[in-house]
């Protein structure tokens, strides 16, 4: 089990330079690297302020130089939006240069408001990903490929950018029946948003996905599988409020632009619309890893615990929260947080599954899962 950075590079308020915004990533991505976490992963996001990334690979090509080990992940690669044999070859060349430190997150998208303005058929999306992702598969493994599917035909290709040794390691992001089952039959790992659940909630997500790898025929106990949370280490309860006030805004954001109820202003989409069911600060609060080392350290125990989750990948820049803190934040998750929960737990790369609690795996069976 290890943990990461999710970077959204996304801004609240006119004035910051896309600069500044991607060089942020970076600082933490550096530190990141230092303090020996797993992955930092990179968004992508078109046409608005909720995320200013467009290429995860080149975010990703610009880091390898400025770090030595850690994981550089595209979170993720929007598949329906690329041809799949030019992102097959960047994807090569982009792992051959990393000497294998590339991981490549890919999923269907779930933004109309991006669609649109592609031209791309989000109602197909599932399809198109389907068979882009037979396609780029092959061309990374195979010599020569060439297809003939329903959303793409292409005649026999070499891909001449090669990867490192063989195929990146791939991982599947998202909420959809049909990915999960994709990646179940592909032995892929998963990643999906815990948003704002509780640990209940996204505990109760794990047997869903068990079932998914039993139904492609696959062992449940074969099952590697991430999340996306939300992490602000801090003594003071002020700046825990106002990080967690930003990462509320920035769910909303996200949510209006899946629902096609955008609200915006000029150039500036707003998370002022609370969402359905939206979580209040209370809820938000209790359900993250947010407040000062100890209450970190007990809540990240017991979603290790509850969840046998083999990556946790964290948000530590969220909205208009300021940079310096949020290194601060990730400074303190790595030099205080990790040695407590490895304190409790034991080195993080030598948990099995065997963490998840018996006794609450048929409780989790029972329990519904998230939703999209």
């Amino acid at each position: 089990m290890d943990f990461g950075i999710f970077n959204l590079m996304g801004y609240r308020s006119q004035g910051t330079s896309t600069r500044e915004i991607l060089e942020d990533a970076v600082a933490l991505t550096r530190l990141a690297d230092q303090g020996g976490l797993g992955i930092s992963w990179f968004a992508e996001h078109h046409f608005s302020n909720y995320g200013i990334c467009p290429s995860p690979l080149m975010m990703a090509a610009y880091c390898i130089p400025q770090t030595r080990r850690i994981k550089l992940a595209t979170g993720i690669l929007v598949i329906p939006l690329y041809s799949p044999v030019r992102v097959a070859a960047e994807i090569a060349m982009l792992d051959a240069l990393s000497e294998g430190r590339l991981i490549v997150g890919v999923g269907t998208g779930y933004q109309p408001y991006e669609f649109e303005r592609f031209g791309a058929d989000l109602g197909a999306s599932k399809q198109i990903f389907a068979d882009y992702m037979e396609i780029i598969e092959r061309g990374l493994t195979e010599e020569f490929v060439e297809h003939d599917g329903a959303a793409y035909a292409l005649p026999k290709t070499h891909i001449a950018s090669r990867p490192h040794r063989g195929l990146p390691q791939i991982w599947v992001a998202g909420h959809a029946p049909e990915v999960h089952h994709y990646a179940a039959q592909r032995g892929f790992p998963m990643i999906v948003n815990g948003r704002f659940y509780s640990i209940d909630e996204v505990a109760a997500q794990r047997p869903i996905l068990e079932q998914v790898m039993v139904d492609a025929g696959k062992r449940p106990e074969d099952l590697r599988w991430g999340l996306l949370r939300y992490c602000c280490v801090t003594d003071d309860p002020r700046e825990a409020e106002n990080y967690a006030e930003n990462a509320r805004w920035q769910l909303r954001v996200a949510t209006s632009l899946r629902r096609r109820e955008e609200v915006q202003a000029g150039t500036m989409m707003l998370g002022d619309k609370p969402f359905p069911n939206e979580q209040t600060m209370e809820q938000i609060l209790a359900s993250q890893m947010i407040g000062d080392v100890e209450t970190c350290i007990a809540r990240g125990v017991e979603e290790i615990r509850r969840t046998g989750v083999d990556h946790i990948a964290l948000y530590f820049q969220v909205g208009d929260y300021p940079h310096r803190k949020a290194m601060r934040s990730l400074e303190r998750f790595i030099t205080d947080v990790v040695p407590g929960i490895e304190k409790e737990l034991g080195p993080l790369g030598a948990l099995t599954k065997s963490r998840v609690e018996p006794a609450r795996r048929e409780e989790h069976r029972m329990a519904s899962g998230i939703g999209a």
